[in-house]
């Protein structure tokens, strides 16, 4: 089977490394344009799944849009049998998804209908699910919308962080994606149309999204700082400023206080109180600054007991 993938960031990577490992005719990689980091612009980057492409000599194409005639004769050229999408980053238009003799099929790490969208793995976390997984499912115009082929579930750790569980749902994502194309090579594969009525959404990420709300519950703010863990970081203003918080557990509150005050600074961590319980924070990231302690914070005189997050 000739496989053309699509996907860019690092989460794609294991299902690109496991098709190679299950000799795969993997003919092309899709990947979007290499990137500039760093504060000065000047070192370029490229994503990891070219990386492994030109390890492997595979043909790579990098189109700042996946459209066009051009894009679509290079496409044509290498005559894959279908398309496999795991975070490529860009919808695909309906001539793309249909070149393929088998069409295009899409990791998703979500059970849909649950949580289609670009996040689902923050969702999951700050929603409070206890389970997930990831779904195989073949791609259509509508946006995660297509027949399910292959589902495999999983349960999210009490304490997971969004980099713990994507790291895990991108194993995972690996093994359903060969077990699937298996059922499909043998024409086994039953394509389950979703409930389109049941579906729920999980929208992009933004700054707007990542700010603590210290209003919740306990329960609340620790999902949302461990969904956002580690990156792009869960922030809140301190004295002016923002800072970002990682590592959150459930904890006792210290008595009353306003929603944001800090009850407790020790080397276990920094307990805040919420609008209901409180929470352990195990680090803090002031803005322009390295990932510490709070501990480290509070001897260098960034931090108080009494300190309240976003108060005026």
């Amino acid at each position: 089977m000739r496989v053309l993938f699509w996907g860019t960031p690092e989460f794609a990577t294991p299902p690109l490394r496991a098709l190679l490992g299950e000799g795969f005719d993997v003919v092309g990689v899709v990947t979007q344009p290499d990137k500039p980091v760093g504060r000065s612009r000047s070192t370029v980057q490229a994503p990891p799944v070219k990386e492994i492409a030109l390890a492997d000599s595979i043909p790579v194409l990098q189109p700042q849009r996946p459209r066009g005639e051009e894009f679509l004769a290079g496409l044509r050229a290498l005559e894959p049998d279908i398309s496999v999408v795991v975070a490529y980053g860009h919808l695909l238009p309906q001539d793309v998804i249909d070149l393929p003799r088998l069409g295009t099929i899409n990791i998703h790490a979500s059970l849909l209908p649950a949580l289609r969208g670009a996040a689902p793995i923050q969702a999951a976390i700050r929603e409070g699910h206890t389970r997930t997984g990831v779904s195989i499912m073949r791609m259509v115009k509508e946006l995660d919308a297509g027949p399910v082929i292959h589902a495999v579930e999983t349960p999210i750790l009490e304490d997971e962080t969004y980099g713990e569980l994507a790291l895990r749902l991108s194993e995972l994502g690996a093994l359903a994606l060969v077990e699937a194309l298996a059922l499909l090579s043998m024409d086994e594969a039953p394509e389950q149309p979703q409930d389109h009525e049941a579906a729920t959404h999980a929208p992009k990420v933004d700054r707007t999204t990542t700010r603590i709300d210290w209003g919740g519950t306990g329960f609340d703010v620790a999902g949302a700082i461990r969904a956002y863990d580690p990156r792009p970081g869960a922030w809140t203003m301190h004295r002016g400023s923002p800072v970002k918080l990682f590592g959150a557990r459930l904890a006792a509150p210290e008595g009353p206080a306003e929603p944001g005050t800090v009850q407790r600074l020790d080397l276990t961590g920094m307990i805040v109180a919420c609008g209901a319980g409180a929470v352990r924070v195990l680090n803090i990231q002031p803005a322009g600054k390295k990932r510490l302690a709070p501990a480290d914070w509070a001897r260098g005189r960034g931090i108080a007991v009494g300190d309240r997050f976003d108060a005026e």
